[in-house]
């Protein structure tokens, strides 16, 4: 290579290099909303929600989203199911759970009372899960299923590593728990702890087994991501099929009659993301909060889209007609006018009607449906100018298709009705004519916030409510009250976008599928909104724990004795900072190793292949909390 050549690559790699940070600055944007929400799939008995910033508390609604401050409550012989994309969490009876932080990489939570187990899938490097008590925080450090138990006075925690690893800090002291272990914290300024073998299993255990052999057993998980929230409940409620358009499609069974995609449920104001749809339909989480929907022959099909590791999670993929909201059509439709939308159709362009990067419009579109990135920014700029004689030109599909457009009172919309007993007939023409929105112009009441749930007074006591968790972690500031919110629907003009789009993203892809096209992340303007005492469980037959390598148990890890940094100041009304972690005494340092000892001999194989008594009846969790 000679001298002109060497200086031609050095000056490529100098620009590659440059462009790398570039696009690295681009690539993320704290204003945006999470990728990634939770779903509440199952319950038995009586669950309670209050959302993030309110005061009351209503009965939980299956398939309505949940984010960060919202609080849910499982009465006595309760329980819960919740998904994080793959990661299940399971609520035990007198449970009191908030989501401390939910983002794309964080999963904070408090329990201020009762069990909690969660089985984790997949975790990222940069993934953190913790699950803050009133006198620890646990950090859970790789995939794995953890049960942890508070007892009802908030002074002990109990932590069972089923598979997995993690560490308890709390007290300026931390503690590494492996596979097998059952740890025991008491006390709170200073814990006591001790560990032993895994109990037998409980009723509750057997529960959350059994739903763990029912989600490996899925198979959706051929055709979407395990990171999808909801994909978990298709297989029972449809069938999967190939389309030569599409590809893998899928089509629901048992559907109400004059079923279609987004009237079969009720809209709520979920913020940071607005308006969003809450499905009745058992299945009713994944279909309509990713991929879009088709025709095929007289039937409705669900496209998933590329099967992308994490797909990003929007409220409603929809567009709306008559403007967005307050339109008077030729029916009558109550003082306020009425709402309209329809499904996308595969390969159109979601835009969304909340305040987000450049960068998040390319990626809810690319993870959602097969699209062009060209046509993404297109469609975007159309908007963002109010461009109208181009967005009137944009077609889309099932606008035209028939019983595809739903309307409603705006009465109906904003007080979280059922859309379906509400529906109002409007002549198909006037739909066609109807100018379409990204977005419904319509101001959200406190209502729309609540939601369908109804008022209960079946909610955790007062002393749990206002019990404080220890966290290592700053949680987000919790949500403010709608009452005390400043123009829930802030109207900001929206600037052009100026600039094409030229530095691509990669987009992660599981193994031997299809992706999309990268998309570019140019540091372009925001969309601006138009608007912005338990009792225990009854134990049932020993149900088999899962397996655990050999390589978990064989030796303890490694700690971390080096003082750990002071955590910068902060507050929250339900947590505290964890005291910094100090350097162990020779003295704790032996202690430590002896407890280990003690339980590496009571966890040998051949004590473990021992057959279990199963606990005795209203007494194992009385145990665990002692």
């Amino acid at each position: 290579m000679n001298r002109h050549q060497a200086r031609i690559w050095q000056f490529f790699g100098i620009l590659i290099l440059f462009s790398a940070v570039l696009t690295s600055l681009a690539w993320g944007d704290e204003d945006d909303p999470p990728a990634r929400v939770a779903r509440m799939n199952y319950a038995q008995g009586s669950v309670s929600f209050q959302p993030g910033g309110e005061g009351d508390w209503v009965e939980a609604v299956p398939n309505r989203p949940l984010t960060t401050s919202d609080n849910l409550w499982t009465d006595r012989n309760s329980r819960a199911e919740l998904h994080v994309g793959s990661t299940a969490i399971r609520l035990g009876s007198e449970t009191s759970l908030t989501f401390l932080e939910l983002d794309d990489n964080t999963l904070q939570l408090r329990l201020a009372q009762g069990t909690a187990l969660l089985r984790v899938r997949h975790m990222d490097d940069d993934d953190t899960i913790e699950i803050d008590t009133p006198n620890l925080a646990f950090r859970i450090q790789r995939n794995g299923e953890y049960r942890v138990d508070v007892n009802p006075d908030g002074h002990a925690t109990i932590i069972d590593v089923f598979q997995g690893r993690g560490e308890a800090i709390g007290a300026g002291n931390n503690y590494t728990i492996v596979a097998n272990q059952h740890a025991t914290f008491t006390g709170d300024d200073n814990l006591d702890y001790d560990i032993d073998p895994l109990p037998a299993a409980d009723e509750f255990d057997a529960w959350a087994l059994s739903r763990d052999r029912r989600e490996d057993d899925d198979r959706s998980a051929n055709y979407v991501s395990r990171e999808m929230t909801g994909y978990e409940d298709l297989d029972d409620n449809g069938r999967w099929s190939y389309t030569a358009n599409y590809g893998p499609v899928w089509v629901p069974t048992n559907v109400p009659m004059g079923w279609a995609p987004y009237r079969f449920g009720h809209w709520v104001w979920v913020a940071p993301w607005g308006w969003t749809w809450v499905d009745d339909q058992p299945w009713g989480f994944a279909p309509f909060h990713y991929g879009r929907w088709c025709l095929i022959g007289v039937g409705w099909a669900w496209v998933p889209g590329p099967v992308v590791v994490r797909p990003v999670y929007a409220p409603a993929l929809v567009a709306f007609a008559g403007g967005g909201g307050g339109f008077h059509f030729s029916v009558s439709l109550g003082g306020g006018g009425g709402v309209a939308w329809f499904p996308l159709a595969p390969g159109e362009v979601f835009v969304p009607g909340y305040h987000v990067s450049r960068r998040y419009v390319n990626q809810v579109n690319v993870t959602n449906t097969v699209v062009n990135v060209t046509k993404v920014t297109n469609v975007y700029n159309y908007y963002t100018t109010n461009n109208t004689t181009e967005i009137n030109r944009i077609t889309y599909v099932n606008r035209a298709r028939p019983n595809a457009v739903t309307v409603v009172s705006r009465e109906t919309f904003i007080n979280a009705r059922p859309v379906a007993r509400n529906v109002v007939s409007v002549p198909q023409r006037e739909i066609e004519q109807a100018p379409v929105s990204h977005s419904a112009r319509v101001d959200p009441i406190r209502t729309s916030v609540i939601g369908a749930g109804r008022p209960t007074a079946v909610a955790p006591p007062p002393a749990v409510v206002r019990r404080q968790v220890v966290a290592e972690r700053p949680p987000a500031q919790p949500a403010v009250p709608f009452s005390q919110r400043r123009d829930p629907l802030v109207s900001h003009p929206v600037r052009p976008v100026t600039e094409p789009v030229t530095t691509p993203q990669p987009i992660h892809t599981q193994p031997n599928r299809p992706g999309p096209e990268p998309a570019p992340s140019p540091n372009q303007p925001a969309i601006r909104p138009e608007g912005q005492a338990p009792r225990p469980e009854t134990p049932r037959p020993e149900a088999p724990r899962p397996e655990t390598p050999r390589s978990e148990t064989a030796r303890p890890a490694p700690v971390n004795n080096e003082p750990r940094p002071q955590q910068q100041g902060w507050s929250h009304p339900q947590a505290k900072p964890a005291p910094p972690v100090h350097e162990k005494t020779p003295q704790q340092a032996q202690q430590e190793e002896n407890k280990y000892q003690r339980w590496e001999q009571r966890s040998k194989p051949e004590q473990r292949a021992k057959p279990q008594a199963p606990r005795p009846p209203d007494k194992d969790k009385d145990k665990r909390h002692q």
